[in-house]
């Protein structure tokens, strides 16, 4: 089960977890006023030329992920997402859904038919400026859903 088998195997308190969702974006400001508006994150922190990097971690304190969005000063990097590479999020009240939805559109993403029709089900599909894909699912995540 999982990746060290049974939970009780794992060497680290799980509680303790936090995901860090990392993105080359070719617009910090533009990629980081997109995000905070449109899913209501904070900004967590930034630095400048760390190593010849610019960036800036969106989210909010009580959660266990974050966005750091990154730009090099040395070697651009291009994004390069796939329209698999999907970011999804379970949103099951229906007015806080539909509102993350408009927020989505007024923070300057583009709603898009996802390329696999499950998500468009209970989902949309938004897409950034780098091509980045975000679902809001309108359901709650269960472990196991018969796949």
């Amino acid at each position: 089960f999982g990746l060290y088998g049974d939970f009780a195997d794992v060497p680290w308190e799980r509680e303790h977890e936090h995901l860090r969702i990392a993105r080359p974006v070719t617009d910090l400001t533009r990629a980081t006023a997109m995000y905070c508006k449109g899913l209501g994150l904070r900004v967590l922190g930034k630095f400048e030329n760390h190593q010849g990097f610019d960036g800036v971690m969106v989210g909010l304190p009580a959660m266990h992920y974050h966005f750091e969005f990154t730009v090099c000063r040395t070697h651009p990097v291009s994004p390069r997402p796939t329209p698999e590479d999907l970011i999804v999020f379970y949103l099951p009240a229906r007015i806080e859904w539909q509102k993350t939805c408009a927020l989505m559109l007024e923070a300057g993403f583009k709603e898009v038919t996802s390329s696999n029709p499950y998500w468009q089900v209970r989902g949309r599909t938004f897409v950034d400026h780098d091509d980045y894909r975000t679902v809001l699912e309108q359901a709650d995540w269960q472990e196991d859903e018969g796949w």
